[in-house]
């Protein structure tokens, strides 16, 4: 019993150096095979490694190999490799350069549409949260759309159209909470320009009853707030809001705070004997 216990950590010690050793050994290949000046054999390697999903040794091994190949029909395949390379390490933004990179320089080869398409979901992966800048999100739908109309009967058709519409809902999304951003701190002018460009350019945002109201609402404080000789035009201008918002929305959820507001915008109107 005795010994056992003592071979336990032995046989530890002796596994943990085996696998040292084997280490050691595979990155004493490695480092041989980079100073090699065996061009084919790298090759051959880098594309094992690749098939391993040892995606940095077979970059290092590819990018050493482009420029020595370039001009030739393998460094068509090599770029090729060097793409998804980089997409397998995660690293997207230098996956999408490229991918757009191989696009230029091999215009015709038959990757060409696979690596247009991975080019536009390198940017989808990259695409933000709603609160942050949004410039990657449009860059995903122009190069998704760029793909539709280049490859209009590609099975791939379905996938890009359902990633354009997330990336808009996303955009939509943004603008509503930028424009309620103005509308949440009360700053009503830049708050109304936010909500004016928000409906104009999104009309048919699933937030469009909310974003009305916020409009109304931003209108009737500016009304309030505003010095004597800007009230009246204010305050009409509020009343046409409401109306505006009324005929598109008559069953709103807001529609008690909404007919409040009229309350008070014609009571000020009032005063002018303008007709209610």
């Amino acid at each position: 019993m005795q010994k056992n216990i003592v071979a336990r950590p032995m046989r530890k010690i002796v596994l943990l150096f085996v696998l040292f050793a084997f280490v050691l050994g595979g990155c004493s290949e490695y480092q041989k095979l980079l100073k090699s000046s065996d061009n084919s054999l790298k090759y051959k390697k880098a594309v094992e490694y690749y098939s391993s999903e040892d995606y940095a040794k077979a970059a290092t091994l590819f990018e050493e190999l482009l420029p020595i190949y370039r001009g030739t029909s393998k460094a068509e395949t090599i770029s090729y490799y060097i793409s998804y390379c980089s997409y397998g390490q995660g690293d997207y933004i230098g996956a999408g350069y490229f991918f757009r990179n191989f696009l230029k320089t091999f215009p015709d080869s038959p990757y060409s549409e696979e690596c247009l398409y991975m080019s536009a979901y390198c940017y989808y992966l990259e695409s933000p949260k709603p609160r942050l800048d949004q410039t990657p999100t449009q860059d995903a739908i122009d190069a998704f759309q760029l793909y539709i109309n280049r490859y209009p009967n590609s099975t791939r058709i379905p996938k890009c159209n359902e990633y354009i519409d997330e990336m808009q809902d996303k955009l939509v999304y943004k603008s509503y909470l930028s424009a309620r951003n103005y509308y949440d701190r009360e700053r009503y002018p830049s708050a109304i320009i936010a909500l004016q460009n928000s409906i104009k350019d999104y009309p048919g945002s699933s937030h469009r009853e909310d974003l009305m109201f916020m409009l109304l609402e931003s209108k009737h404080q500016l009304a309030f707030k505003s010095i004597p000789s800007k009230q009246r035009e204010r305050y009409n201008n509020a009343k046409e809001e409401y109306y505006a918002f009324v005929d598109e929305y008559p069953e709103s959820k807001h529609m008690k705070r909404a007919e409040k507001m009229l309350e008070d915008i014609e009571a000020y109107l009032s005063k002018f004997n303008i007709n209610n």
